[in-house]
């Protein structure tokens, strides 16, 4: 039985819990002290950065690339100071909202509106969305102002890049563009993600990425808790990235893609002294200004649609059957086996080869050929019969010794080598052995044999010169010394005067003939079939089914210093391919006359190539509205396809065991 309660028994209990409850407060307090003395003097730093971090805002400022500049030092690409907006979609609360005020405000057609809202859905969150660049103050400054209400918009003034010449060097240089997921993936570094930092996609502005990037600065800026920000703090400047120099004369290459006007196909021209790459033309092309913005679904629209294949560059991609450019190339194989160059044949129209009959182009016949006259007249029969004589091992050999079938050391992301077909290529592509009839296809450049526009070019400096000319695209500041091709005699002579004959005697090429005096180019006309002459005469009717016109040329003829390819696709034969060569090397030696006459050319086809794809552009946008399935996030996967949809076509995947009829060359 507990004890009574007494009045000291209470006020000791009291007092007990009163000193266990003090003690217990002051060791919590106690341990508040040693903790906020803790905080105070052991983590100082640590706070007060995050006290400032809360008060100052640090970013970056995306580098000025470095420019990409012609042999002459003018730019291919630059640089231009802009305004412009961007969308940080993960810091967006209300898309639809940013969306329409930000549609209104840059006047958006419905397309437009329906990429940025597509764009918003498919992002990747961290990655920053290119909303519009090149704006005007005013506009500029209606979307600032609208921040507190447009959470993830990030307008900036700072630098674009812009491509002077537009689409005549869209294929060359490229385009750049924000960082896409597999980019950072790769190199995680915070510069990928910054509003306006893009980087190369493809060409020169991919291949030389780290030179052109340049090193990001950053801004320091006082804010207030919600952002706005109250003061600039410091700011330290970018480095802009270095130069890089090619070898491309800037308005040749213009002059050149102009040229090829409503064509299909591709200019190569090239210094025969140092291999110098003057001017790699495809056409037609893109517009790098807009890609660099990110393509919108009408623009992908009216390139995916278009059956000259905008997104291939020929140059390096476009293989082809080289037809009778290859004439001087086997007339060289044929005097280093000891040929006399006199020797002749005649040609009544055709050859029979067991038991087909190989027609010439000229069905009346040529008479008696020698070997100066098999060239300029291109006769086919010449060919033909010294071919069964020496055989497909002389013959392929000089192909491959004049550049068909090589892999150039040039800085870009890939080339087609095509091929050089001979007996052990064939038993390893079809199983089959070599038979005298694909001797006859090969040696007027049909058949299995292709090539590309740049390898054309090589081998017509070759053979032009007697030296193994290898191009290039940078400048080093170094002159190549390049290796003799130990041709004998005077076989380049004889080569150099039969091509001449080409266009300045009685050749198939006289109107190549180019209006400067005391200059003489020559050449040799190339026509290569598509169909078969059941199919389609190659001169009209579908486009698809004409037949490829190409020329291969040097100038001047005695004492080369430029050499060339021009190959236009479904031109309806070489017709279609020397005019354009005559012109681009009468730009060169005389700009004057080139001009006057490309002018006159442009009033007749509706402007330059730039107007004319703005033409193009406004009435697929007039007639489409946003009536237009999306375009891919990832144009460099479409160009792989491209690519690879134009390998796939160019080699049959069975043999061909079927006589080319060549079609007529112009005489």
């Amino acid at each position: 039985m507990a004890g009574p309660t007494t009045p000291a028994w209470l006020q000791q209990a009291f007092e007990r819990r009163s000193f266990v409850l003090g003690a217990f407060q002051g060791g919590v307090g106690m341990l508040l002290a040693a903790r906020m003395g803790y905080i105070a003097v052991a983590e100082n730093e640590r706070y007060r950065l995050a006290a400032e971090s809360n008060r100052v805002n640090l970013s970056l400022i995306p580098p000025r690339r470095g420019w990409i500049l012609d042999r002459n030092g003018a730019p291919l690409a630059s640089n231009r100071a802009d305004f412009r907006v961007d969308i940080i979609p993960e810091r967006i609360d209300n898309p639809d909202h940013v969306v329409d005020t930000l549609s209104d405000l840059l006047k958006f057609e419905p397309g437009d509106r329906e990429d940025l809202r597509q764009k918003l859905q498919e992002s990747q969150g961290f990655q920053p969305i290119p909303v519009a660049s090149g704006l005007n103050y005013d506009t500029f400054a209606a979307i600032s102002v609208r921040l507190p209400d447009l959470h993830g918009v990030v307008p900036t003034r700072g630098f674009s890049r812009y491509y002077p010449t537009g689409p005549a060097i869209g294929h060359l240089i490229g385009y750049v563009g924000t960082a896409a997921k597999e980019e950072y993936e790769k190199e995680k570094i915070p510069l990928l993600v910054t509003p306006g930092f893009k980087l190369g996609k493809d060409g020169i502005e991919k291949q030389f990425e780290q030179v052109l990037r340049g090193q990001p600065g950053a801004r320091r800026v006082e804010v207030t808790a919600s952002g706005r920000i109250v003061r600039d703090l410091s700011t330290r400047e970018d480095v802009q990235g270095k130069p890089v120099h090619l070898t491309i004369d800037g308005p040749l290459q213009d002059y050149a893609a102009r040229r090829i006007g409503l064509e299909s196909g591709s200019v190569v021209v090239m210094d025969c002294h140092t291999g110098d790459l003057l001017c790699m033309a495809s056409m037609p092309s893109f517009d790098p200004n807009s890609f660099s913005d990110g393509i919108g679904r009408i623009e992908y629209k009216m390139l995916s649609e278009n059956e000259r294949v905008p997104l291939r560059n020929k140059v390096l991609k476009g293989l082809y059957p080289p037809g009778s450019t290859v004439k001087p190339m086997v007339a060289m194989a044929f005097l280093e086996a000891g040929l006399d160059p006199e020797a002749s044949v005649g040609c009544g129209g055709g050859l029979r080869v067991g038991n087909r009959v190989f027609h010439c182009w000229n069905r009346r016949g040529h008479g008696s050929v020698n070997m100066a006259k098999g060239i300029y007249q291109s006769c086919d029969v010449y060919f033909y019969h010294f071919a069964q004589k020496l055989g497909m091992d002389v013959i392929a050999p000089m192909a491959k010794r004049c550049g068909m079938g090589q892999e150039f050391p040039l800085p870009v992301a890939s080339q087609f080598y095509g091929t050089v077909p001979d007996p052990a290529w064939k038993q390893r592509k079809y199983g089959q052995a070599w038979q005298p009839f694909d001797t006859v296809n090969a040696t007027i450049g049909q058949g299995y044999m292709l090539a590309n526009p740049l390898q054309l070019a090589v081998m017509a400096a070759r053979l032009a010169t007697g030296y193994e000319v290898m191009p290039r695209l940078l400048i080093d500041g170094t002159k190549p010394k390049f290796q003799t091709m130990n041709f004998h005699g005077n076989h380049v002579e004889v080569i150099q005067k039969a091509m001449s004959d080409v266009v300045n005697g009685p050749g198939t090429a006289g109107r190549a003939r180019i209006p400067v005096d005391g200059i003489l180019m020559a050449g040799k006309t190339g026509t290569a079939q598509v169909v078969g002459l059941n199919v389609s005469s190659g001169k009209g009717g579908i486009w698809k089914h004409r037949d490829h016109g190409l020329f291969i040329f040097f100038a001047p003829f005695d004492k080369p210093r430029y050499a060339g390819a021009v190959v236009i696709e479904h031109g309806g034969g070489s017709g279609s391919a020397y005019p354009i060569a005559r012109d681009v090397m009468t730009y060169l030696f005389d700009p004057v006359k080139g001009l006057e006459a490309l002018h006159a050319m442009e009033k007749q086809w509706g402007g330059t190539a730039q107007q004319r794809l703005a033409a193009t552009y406004a009435g697929y946008a007039a007639a489409a509205g946003i009536n237009v399935p999306p375009a891919p996030t990832d144009i460099a996967a479409v160009s792989r396809e491209v690519d690879a949809e134009a390998r796939a076509a160019a080699q049959p995947q069975t043999a061909n065991t079927g006589a080319i009829d060549p079609g007529p060359e112009p005489e």
